[in-house]
């Protein structure tokens, strides 16, 4: 079995499908025809003739750049059935098994999401990696990454569950720099390196600040979540006087932002992340729906994220569905005059505003000539996308994961036919099933019982189902 990221850039002609290119400029088109050479795209146009390049049928297809998630945090995706009722929702489960994870534990847990994502059409992530526990750990979680052919930010952070007041010294940052990025080929130029801070939500503001300071003067992009429920822990506007805002420093969630907090934003150019689902489930004393309108009256760049997938699957076309209907005015309330989220909308949100969210709006994000070739092709001639209509509304309301026939990142195929390339799935999902066992069991069963023949048993057995 070859390796994804050793394939060379390929060249292609994708023939004869419906193109949204999310480029203002070009726009949708009924029917088109991509050229991609040497992995970058060169021409949009029907009726394109070009010898000697493999052609790809997109006859009732739908041709659109790669989705992009700009939040996830990829180390606990073996972790998406740790949650229970009963109180073991996400925190608990996290706080009751973070410290079990080795890094082999990340490594099967990266790479699990990283196949589903480019299954699912995800072609880049951010991988918010916020329990760096070694060296090693993070060593495990850029080899999957090398191995993926995905896209991605690899932000390193802290701890989990490093004390409030301890500044995070990035100690292991100048080896991973030099051993991972100084040579951009040793991840074939796919993935850029960046931080996550824990913020005011997760520190004292004094340490956030000087944690703040240290990533100022090293020029690396910043992400911090930001309060998804009251208190606001956050005040965008003082950030703003410290110089910490700007096109380099992503916010998420922020549900419970204040007027001067969203123009604070939109005057620097700052993104959001907006976590629809976990949003949902996790704003209990916010209101996502008026925090998302409320972000787009400002002017606000927001782009789409998974989070977490014990709260939410990794399911990019299940998020800007559930976005745009949530996307409405609320009459009787100050959302009562804003218009509301459109379809294409909905579409950059989780395409260009992801790049330019990752400081990747110059490379991908949409299908734009000379852009880097990450593309993917949506069947419409499947159950639950026939018959093909507006070509926009078909991807919002109507695509899932199974429809998504081929998936490209930077001339790379990935997926073709609806199956992965080059990837063995029954080793990826192995290796998570491993994992996740072996956690559960040092966890002693406070996560609650593994499958109906488990139940009742402190520690699972090593056959457990």
């Amino acid at each position: 079995m070859s390796n994804i990221i050793q394939q060379a850039k390929g060249s292609y002609l994708i023939r004869g499908g419906a193109v949204i290119t999310v480029d203002r400029a070009i726009g949708t088109l009924p029917r088109a025809d991509v050229l991609v050479r040497d992995g970058r795209i060169e021409t949009i146009a029907d009726g394109i003739e070009a010898e000697g390049l493999e052609v790809i049928d997109a006859t009732d297809m739908i041709v659109m750049p790669g989705l992009i998630d700009s939040h996830y945090h990829m180390w606990s995706t073996i972790g998406r059935n740790f949650v229970s009722d009963g109180g073991y929702e996400y925190f608990q489960a996290k706080g009751a098994t973070a410290a079990l994870y080795d890094a082999e534990d990340f490594h099967n847990s990266v790479r699990l999401g990283l196949a589903e994502l480019a299954n699912s059409g995800v072609t880049t992530v951010h991988n918010w990696s916020h329990n760096n526990r070694s060296p090693a750990h993070v060593d495990a979680e850029l080899r999957a990454h090398r191995n993926s052919g995905l896209r991605a930010r690899y932000a390193m952070g802290h701890i989990d569950k490093l004390p409030v007041d301890q500044v995070n010294r990035y100690e292991d940052l100048p080896r991973v720099q030099d051993e991972w990025f100084a040579d951009p080929s040793r991840l074939q130029g796919l993935v850029h390196l960046g931080v996550n801070l824990r913020g005011a939500i997760q520190s004292n503001v004094e340490v956030f600040y000087e944690e703040m300071e240290m990533m100022l003067k090293l020029g690396l992009p910043v992400a911090i979540h930001a309060s998804q429920a009251e208190p606001n822990s956050d005040d965008a506007a003082d950030y703003e006087r410290r110089g910490f805002l700007g096109p380099n420093f992503l916010f998420c969630h922020y549900v419970t932002a204040r007027q001067s907090d969203r123009e604070a934003m939109a005057r620097t150019g700052t993104p959001l992340s907006f976590s629809t689902l976990s949003e949902l489930r996790l704003g209990d004393t916010g209101d996502a729906r008026r925090a998302l309108m409320k972000m787009r009256e400002a002017g606000i760049t927001i782009s789409l994220s998974s989070d977490a997938t014990s709260l939410v699957p990794p399911n990019m076309l299940e998020n800007m569905r559930v976005t745009w209907n949530m996307g409405v005015p609320w009459q009787g309330t100050d959302t009562a005059h804003i218009p509301p989220v459109g379809l294409h909308e909905i579409i950059e949100t989780a395409t260009i505003n992801g790049a330019k969210a990752l400081g990747l709006g110059d490379v991908t994000g949409s299908l734009t000539p000379g852009k880097q070739a990450d593309i993917i092709l949506i069947r419409t001639n499947d159950l639950n996308t026939a018959p093909l209509g507006n070509i926009e509304t078909t991807v919002v309301m109507a695509a899932m994961p199974a429809n998504v026939d081929t998936v490209m990142v930077d001339g790379r195929i990935l997926k073709r036919g609806g199956l992965l390339v080059d990837q063995d799935v029954a080793a990826i999902i192995d290796g998570a099933k491993r994992s996740a066992l072996r956690i559960r069991t040092a966890a002693g069963g406070i996560l609650g019982p593994q499958c109906p023949g488990c139940a009742g048993n402190a520690v699972f057995r090593a056959t457990a189902c």
